[in-house]
Parts: structure tokens; sequence; C-alpha cells
């Protein structure tokens, strides 16, 4: 089942990386009584994630903080050591945290896996954003094409907040 607007998000762990190592939040710790932009891509570092998604959301984070998001979330099947250095290079101002879902618990249980096997990915998350509030979807917005960013990225969320 593919989560949709008006559902509550299931209870799933993440993984990232602190000054201390490797630590596990839960969907409570990020979403519970928050307001939060979640965005989800197909992989750390791969052409259209790194050099169109991700700058997307950071040409737009203090806008959309502005709006009355506490959190840009970015959360990929990678690991939390993957997601640390991505987070290095891409977020110079600390606006997001990066949420490692490196066995596709999260992506699994919101039905929003796909397989990338045929590019040598294994299963991956589909691309997509969505405002949460206290856990709840809000906004949904999932991409027709994983390899385009046409309605996930950070100037169409911030045009719906």
């Amino acid at each position: 089942m593919t989560i949709k607007v008006g559902d509550r998000l299931p209870g799933a762990t993440f993984r990232i990386m602190t000054e201390d190592g490797v630590q596990t939040k839960t969907t409570d710790d990020i979403f519970k009584g928050k307001k939060v932009a979640l965005f989800a891509v197909p992989g750390a570092y791969t052409g259209t994630c790194h050099k169109m998604h991700v700058p997307s959301i950071f040409l737009n984070a203090y806008a959309i903080k502005d709006k009355g998001v506490d959190t840009i979330a970015i959360v990929s099947v990678n690991d939390a050591f993957v997601m640390n250095a991505w987070k290095r290079d891409t977020d110079q101002r600390d606006e997001a945290i990066f949420l490692a879902d490196g066995n596709a618990e999260f992506t699994k249980a919101i039905g929003m896996e796909m397989d990338g096997s045929g590019f040598g990915l294994g299963t991956r998350s589909l691309r997509y954003s969505m405002v949460v509030e206290d856990g709840v979807v809000k906004t949904l917005n999932l991409e027709p094409n994983p390899g385009k960013v046409e309605v996930s990225g950070g100037d169409t969320l911030l045009g719906q907040l």
C-alpha cells in the first residue's frame, strides 16, 4: 500500500551520524509534534539527486522554514556513513537532517520502494516530497519519473506551504 495524504506515517527507525557515531532515530523522534518537509531520493551522490534535487532543497531552505517548517529531512536507502558524507558535501549551512534508511524499512512501510537492480542499485526509494505534520501526511508529491525533478523539488514544496 502506498501512503497517501491523510495517512499517519508508520513506525520505522532511521540511522544518522552524530559526533558519537551512528545513532538511531524513530519516526516519532523526527515527526512527532513537528511540521517536517521530507524529501526522498533514490540515491546519495547519484546524478539527478546530487545535481538537481538536493540543490533545489537548499536553494529554498530558508523560505521553507520561514513558512513554519520545523525540520527539513532528506531520506534515502543508503547507509549512515554515505548519508553523512553527502550531508557534509551538500549541506553547508546545516539546514537538514539526512536520514539513512539502509534496509529500506521506512521506504517499504510507506510503499515507496522501487527495484533499481537493473542499474546495480538494488532496492531504492522512489523520488518524492511531502509535508508531514505531527506524523500525518499533509502534502505528497510523487515524481512520475525518478530520473527527473519536476514535482518533488524544494521550489514545488515551497509553493504548497
